[in-house]
């Protein structure tokens, strides 16, 4: 009986999918971010975020335990060197699967899959964000973006109004 056997195979042996999702994780450890299907993203991200959590202990058995899975020592000496000091403080999750449509050959679903803290573009920047807030429509703010300038009156009544609330917290 298969009870509670549930992972994917990908249609591969034991040695087979062995090798490829070692040969995937070492990839995606030195390129940051690999183009794959959707079903061996899934199986990856199972593979890697362990050894990544691994990294985060820099001794002797964990690196041995890590190159046991990748044997690939350029691969492991960049997993403790460089990735394991930068995700120190996140508590897991490392990988992103994004979703980027069906492959033209056979429609088998595609998607990148990446090291979370290595995407500047997903990165959200702190001081980017407004601090104030309005109650307005996007069509009248992408409005009052685009001409600045000419302002009209009922700007000038919020703006008014956020600085009587303003000065009501500051008292």
């Amino acid at each position: 009986m298969r009870h509670n056997k549930k992972f994917n195979h990908l249609g591969r042996t034991a040695s087979h999918r062995k090798s490829m999702l070692a040969n995937m994780a070492c990839s995606l450890i030195k390129h940051k971010r690999i183009t794959t299907t959707v079903a061996k993203a899934k199986a990856l991200k199972k593979y890697v975020e362990p050894l990544i959590t691994k990294s985060k202990n820099d001794t002797t058995n964990s690196r041995r335990v890590v190159f046991s899975y990748l044997q690939d020592k350029y691969a492991v000496t960049e997993l403790f060197k460089e990735i394991s000091v930068k995700v120190a403080d996140r508590p897991g999750g490392y990988t992103r699967v994004i979703r980027t449509g069906h492959r033209l050959g056979d429609n088998a679903e595609m998607c990148f899959i990446e090291l979370v803290d290595y995407n500047e573009n997903m990165a959200k920047d702190k001081g980017a964000k407004k601090t104030t807030r309005t109650r307005r429509s996007r069509k009248s703010n992408a409005a009052a973006e685009a001409a600045p300038a000419a302002e009209t009156p009922q700007v000038e009544e919020v703006k008014a109004e956020e600085a009587k609330v303003e000065e009501t917290k500051a008292e």
